[in-house]
């Protein structure tokens, strides 16, 4: 069919709008993490709370529901001991002679940029009960890595 004959209405040629992707297992969070999600939920609520259009009332009901559900299912991880890498720890590691420090936090609280890595990532994962000093091998890499230090973030 012609373009011409579609009606301003018409919703065919938009790009479907799929529900957020929860990430699989279990949704631990750290205290900070778990205080991010019930701001972003009440944000939510307050800006659905006002005059919308119906496209802006449909987008912010998808986000609504994700941030509802992530926030119900949130398991609050209680304060690391700082002895072994687990989440809510910043690690120091070593490799190839160059210092690198990361934070293990839930999905959610994630942001690479800012040196916060999520638990379920390969590197997160190869860290989870390190002690310091402890050398060990990536997945996929030759290198191996040390952990120099590990503090209660």
């Amino acid at each position: 069919m012609s373009v011409a004959f579609r009606r301003d209405c018409d919703e065919e040629h938009l790009e479907p709008r799929f529900e957020l992707p929860i990430p699989p297992g279990p949704n631990l969070v750290t205290p900070r993490g778990y205080a991010l999600i019930a701001a972003r939920v009440a944000e939510l609520e307050t800006g659905l709370a006002g005059d919308l259009g119906a496209d802006e009332r449909k987008a912010l009901l998808r986000d609504a529901q994700y941030w509802r559900s992530r926030l119900t299912s949130a398991q609050v991880m209680s304060a690391p001991s700082g002895e072994t890498v687990a989440i809510g720890t910043r690690v120091t590691i070593d490799r190839d002679g160059q210092a690198r420090t990361f934070e293990i936090v839930g999905h959610d609280e994630s942001d690479p940029g800012s040196d916060r890595i999520a638990f379920a990532s390969p590197l997160a994962r190869a860290l989870i009960g390190a002690e310091v000093g402890q050398v060990l091998d990536l997945p996929n890499s030759d290198d191996p890595i040390t952990v120099t230090a590990i503090a209660v973030a």
